[in-house]
């Protein structure tokens, strides 16, 4: 995924400032695509000036309201139906498992303790994220719902395995 498709999927739902959209990658998407101010800017920038978002509105302190144009529905849906998600090949946790036999047991223990920890707080965040939002029937919500439970299972999933792993070691 890029950021250049994030954008677009969530202008799909409404026209939005910069700073709305930071504030919407801020409470909801952070956990799945995390994107800075300057990186959020900048790529506004880049998708006007290939004709794929258009200023809709300007305000007060050169505030811009972008929205998505035709040509980035199209670019949006090409996206999400010809091109196949990458999976993710690279992971520091289990890397790291891969070498805690240089540590010491109670090291690498205390290691799968962080990771339940770790995950423990993932699934307490995520739950009050989904406690805090307002819901509605658009389709953000919807599929935020949808992306949600996800972390909530994969957070819930990883504590599991860490526990299972720590009693390997023992």
């Amino acid at each position: 995924m890029s950021l250049r498709h994030a954008l677009l999927g969530l202008l799909s739902d409404r026209r939005a400032s910069g700073y709305d959209l930071l504030k919407t990658f801020e409470t909801s998407l952070a956990n799945v695509w995390p994107a800075t101010q300057s990186q959020i800017y900048t790529e506004l920038t880049r998708l006007a000036g290939s004709g794929l978002i258009t200023v809709a509105a300007e305000g007060p302190r050169g505030r811009k309201e972008y929205e998505i144009t035709d040509e980035g529905m199209a670019e949006l849906r090409h996206w999400l139906t010809e091109v196949a998600p990458q999976p993710v090949m690279r992971s520091d946790v289990l890397l790291r498992v891969f070498f805690l036999g240089v540590l010491t047991p109670e090291q690498a223990r205390a290691y799968l303790t962080g990771l339940m920890e770790m995950s423990r707080s993932g699934y307490e965040q995520l739950r009050q994220l989904a406690d805090s939002i307002d819901w509605d029937e658009g389709n953000l919500s919807v599929h935020g719902r949808i992306a949600l439970e996800y972390g909530l299972r994969f957070n819930a999933m990883r504590r599991e395995w860490a526990e299972w792993a720590a009693e390997q070691l023992r």
